[in-house]
Formats: C-alpha cells, sequence, structure tokens
C-alpha cells in the first residue's frame, strides 16, 4: 500500500512491522502491530484497501475509538467507557456545595485597568493583617534519609522526597504520626505520600491507608504492599461524591482519621475538607488526645477527625461554588466577582517574568495539544497585564491572593471545632506551591480569625 498518498506531507516509513496509519496530533506511525498478511492494525482497518467501511464503526460510548461493527454488542458489554455500578460510598455531588445561578465572570484581559486597581485594594484591604499568621518551617524525617542521599535520584525525584519527608516531619510535629489510625491521602496519585507514612510507622497492624484517587493510575506504589497484612486500600472516586461514612473499612474499622495530601489540586482541596469534615460522621475530639485512640464501635461508623495536613496548589482552578470560605469572604464584603478574579490572579504567584511566558505556552502545548489554544489565551492575558504591574509586584499580589483563599479555608476549620494553620514547608526553590494547611481540633473554644 502506498502510505504517501494518505500522507503527502514528509513523514518517515512507518516502523516494520507497525501499522501504516499516520498519527498526525503525536506526528508519528500508529506503533500497533497490524494482523497477519495486513498494513493496518484493527483500529484503522478502514484504511485497508478492499475493506469497507462498514466494518468497523465509532464506539457509540467513546468516539475516540472504534469497533468491529459485527462485534458491537458484545464490545458494548466490556467497553472501558461504558457506565459501571456505583460503588456504596458514592454519594452524587455530596461535597459539590450550592449551585448559584449567573457566575458568567468575565476574564481580566476584559477588565479596565480602573477594574484591575480596585480589585487589588479590595484584595489589600481583606488580606491586612493575615500574613502575620503565615510561617516557613522546613522539616524532615529520618526514613526518608537513605533515599534522599542516593544520588541515583535524579533532581525531580529529589525534589518530591523533600517534599514528602517535610510532610511528615510536620505530621510527626502535629502529634498526627502514629499507629492506631486511618490516614486518608486525597488526590493521592501513585500513593507515595502513604508509602512513606507506611514505612515510618513500620507496618503495624493497627494502621490504614485509604488513597482516594479519581483517575485510573499507573505504577501505584500501594500495589507492592499486597500481602494479608497490607492495610491499603484504594478508591477510585471523585471527592465531589465520595461519603466517607459509607466506606466499608472504615466502618469496620472504625479507626480515627487524619486526612493528608501532597499538591492538592484547586477546588479539590475545598472538596476533601468538606468529605473529611462533614461526611465522616463524628465530630473532633475536644479532649486531650490519648496514647491510644478508640473509634466508635466497629460498624457504628467512622472515628473522629483527629486532624490534617494538606499541602496545596492551583488556586486559580478554585470554583465558588466549591469554596469552603465563602463566609469568610462575604463578612469582608466580597462575593464570587471577586473570588473569580482573585483565582486567576493567583497565578501571577507561580507564572514567572513575561518572558517565560511564550516559552511555557509551547511546552503547555507540546505536553496537552487539546489545551494549548487555551493555555495560549491564557498566556497572552498574563502578557498583557504586564505592563500595569512588574514581575515583582504581580507576584506579591499572586501570593496574596493564595493567602486570602487559604485563610477562607482556615476560617471554615475553626467552624468545625479545629485550629489551623498555613505553614511554608518547604523552600520555594524546590517548589513555589509550598503551603500546607496543617488543623488539629482545639483544646477549647477556637480563637477568632484575624479581622
Amino acid at each position: 500500500i502506498d502510505v504517501s498518498s494518505h500522507f503527502p506531507h514528509s513523514a518517515v516509513d512507518p516502523v516494520l512491522f507497525r501499522c501504516s496509519f499516520f498519527v498526525q496530533k503525536k506526528n508519528r506511525f500508529c506503533k500497533m502491530v497490524p494482523g497477519k498478511g495486513r498494513s493496518f492494525c484493527g483500529e484503522h482497518a478502514t484504511m485497508e484497501e478492499g475493506v469497507g467501511d462498514s466494518r468497523r464503526i465509532t464506539c457509540p460510548l467513546d468516539p475516540k475509538h472504534t469497533v468491529a461493527q459485527q462485534n458491537l454488542e458484545k464490545h458494548l458489554k466490556k467497553c472501558n467507557s461504558r457506565e459501571k455500578p456505583r460503588p456504596v460510598y458514592y454519594v452524587e455531588n455530596i461535597n459539590a456545595g450550592r449551585v448559584d445561578r449567573d457566575q458568567e465572570l468575565s476574564s481580566l484581559a476584559e477588565r479596565s485597568r480602573a477594574d484591575l486597581e480596585s480589585l487589588v485594594e479590595k484584595l489589600k484591604a481583606a488580606a491586612e493583617g493575615l500574613q502575620q499568621d503565615m510561617e516557613d518551617r522546613t522539616l524532615s524525617h529520618p526514613v526518608l534519609q537513605e533515599e534522599l542521599s542516593d544520588p541515583k535520584n535524579g533532581g525531580s525525584a529529589h525534589k518530591h522526597l523533600k517534599q514528602q519527608a517535610s510532610l511528615l516531619g510536620h505530621l510527626q510535629e502535629l502529634g498526627l504520626l502514629s499507629r492506631g489510625r486511618c490516614f486518608v491521602e486525597f488526590g493521592a496519585g501513585r500513593g507515595k505520600l502513604s508509602h512513606w507514612i507506611h514505612r515510618a510507622l513500620q507496618n503495624p497492624e493497627d494502621l490504614q491507608l485509604l488513597l482516594v484517587e479519581r483517575c485510573s493510575t499507573r505504577f501505584k506504589v500501594d500495589g507492592k504492599h499486597q500481602g494479608s497484612a497490607d492495610p491499603f486500600e484504594r478508591l477510585r472516586v471523585d471527592i465531589q461524591h465520595l461519603d466517607l461514612s459509607k466506606v466499608p473499612v472504615l466502618r469496620e474499622k472504625a479507626l480515627p482519621l487524619v486526612g493528608v495530601g501532597k499538591h492538592l489540586c484547586g477546588a479539590a482541596t475545598d472538596l476533601a475538607l468538606r468529605c473529611l469534615l462533614d461526611t465522616a460522621g463524628a465530630r473532633p475530639d475536644t479532649q486531650p488526645l490519648p496514647k491510644r485512640l478508640r473509634g466508635p464501635e466497629p460498624g457504628s461508623g467512622t472515628g473522629p477527625v483527629l486532624g490534617l495536613a494538606v499541602a496545596l496548589c492551583c488556586h486559580h482552578r478554585c470554583e465558588w461554588r466549591h469554596y469552603v470560605g465563602q463566609q469568610f469572604f462575604l463578612q469582608r464584603g466580597l462575593g464570587p466577582t471577586e473570588f473569580s478574579a482573585f483565582c486567576r490572579m493567583s497565578s501571577w504567584a507561580t507564572c514567572g517574568p513575561p518572558a517565560n511566558h511564550s516559552r511555557a505556552a509551547s511546552q503547555s502545548g507540546a505536553a496537552n495539544q487539546s489545551g494549548a489554544a487555551e493555555d495560549h489565551e491564557e498566556v497572552e492575558r498574563l502578557a498583557a497585564l504586564s505592563r500595569f504591574w512588574s514581575a515583582a509586584e504581580r507576584e506579591h499580589l499572586g501570593r496574596l491572593c493564595k493567602l486570602l483563599i487559604d485563610s477562607g479555608r482556615r476560617d471554615f476549620l475553626r467552624t468545625r471545632g479545629f485550629s489551623s494553620r498555613l505553614i511554608g514547608y518547604i523552600d520555594a526553590e524546590v517548589t513555589l506551591e509550598n503551603v500546607l494547611l496543617t488543623a488539629l481540633p482545639c483544646s477549647g473554644s477556637c480563637p477568632e480569625p484575624a479581622a
């Protein structure tokens, strides 16, 4: 088959014994292996000469792939895009918050300079006095020292290890890194944080590690711990729909809960806070914590929430509907309009100088073709705003936006009976998203938030 007739542009010849279909988005040939005597794989069999288009059709469940027409009925029963039975702990939108109408808000680029300056004045007024509660404190933990000193770990791995070591150090300092409890890792990804918690506690029997992640993840670390005493359990569910009081393992063991997370993105932090404090089914214990905590009787519900330590990131992806600090904003004369603007402005803290914008856009476009146009437009907006404030001024304003949003989360925790802090848990050279949100139950009445 003359492949060049299908692809007039100059492309290299397909790899021997591989499919001859050229994937334009990836700028390479398909890597699937065709059947004997064929030039195209089953997915691209319609390109084969002498084969009618009716042989393969688009899957009605997912248009991204095709299926042999004669096998359609069988395929629909096993297609990965089919609707699967929902687990017992799935409760739709239980942590989503209230739906507000008429929230079509203009972008920053559409605002006049006067409007932007008015927003900045509101931001500075609302954030006044909040910075004094922020502290920088980088800790570590001995369980990661061997890995940290291993020269085989590259720069990226070393940065992640430093963050995990500091997170464990803060958990230990808070008195949360102990046996006899369940650690709920929100946005678990590969589960590295839970892995190090497990290593630090030296595999005790009275430990549960619950990993919550909405996506299917490759190279999961918890898969290496399978065995008779495996304390890992993974829930593939969006935090927005997770009711912890209905998770079987939590009801069975009734262990006290500790919420953890490393770079819990945007609105996921608000969903996790609401999930942990509103669906666990137990108020925080306001008495001094004993050495060995006993939760409710097995089967009666989850144990009390002992605290949390969550590393924050991506405030530009927060949403007013999900945000737990709405009351905090409203008390300061701010609403969804200002919140949306502050979320977008928060990216100024990490976007860098204008000279880096075009490079970041090209890298982002190469990594994610579908979002390249949107990313490019955002970069153009950032570049347009650079004429109003210097890079240092924009970074400072971005930090204020993040601080204000996080202070609303602290206020939410206070209303739930917790004392909360914001800590710079790692140096900014390791990651610009270096703020840790912690919370412990108040021993008495919680202090009033800063005015």
